[in-house]
């Protein structure tokens, strides 16, 4: 059964930093397109990233472009998503979520729907 966990999540102040990781099992990752999502409370889930099946393309929400970045690692079935200079409005459960997709050189994050698998997800607090 696929599977898909995040961790990394935590209380963090203003300015400081994570690096969130998505552990693919059940299903071979490498095949997969990885996207980011997150959802604040009283808001809808947004696409924040994403990157391609074979790690060309990546895509953020201008909300997060140059304070994130995305990567992943095809050897050992993971994504990971290092989150610099967080602000409180970054305070939201993220979520990761992978797509099989025939390109392999491009992502999306603007549809949910094309996602086939999802993490539960893992919460990221910024406040001081």
């Amino acid at each position: 059964q696929a599977h898909l966990v995040e961790s990394g999540g935590g209380l963090v102040q203003p300015g400081g930093s994570l690096r969130l990781s998505c552990a693919a099992s059940g299903f071979t990752q490498k095949y997969y397109a990885v996207g980011w999502f997150r959802q604040a409370p009283g808001k809808e889930r947004e696409g924040i990233s994403c990157i391609s099946v074979n790690g060309i393309r990546t895509n953020y929400a201008d909300s997060v472009n140059g304070r994130f970045t995305i990567s992943r690692d095809n050897t050992k079935n993971m994504a990971y998503l290092q989150i610099n200079n967080l602000r409180p409005e970054d305070t939201a459960v993220y979520y990761c979520a992978a797509e099989w997709i025939r390109n392999t050189s491009i992502c999306t994050v603007a549809r949910r729907e094309v996602y086939d698998y999802w993490g539960q997800g893992t919460q990221v607090t910024v406040s001081s």
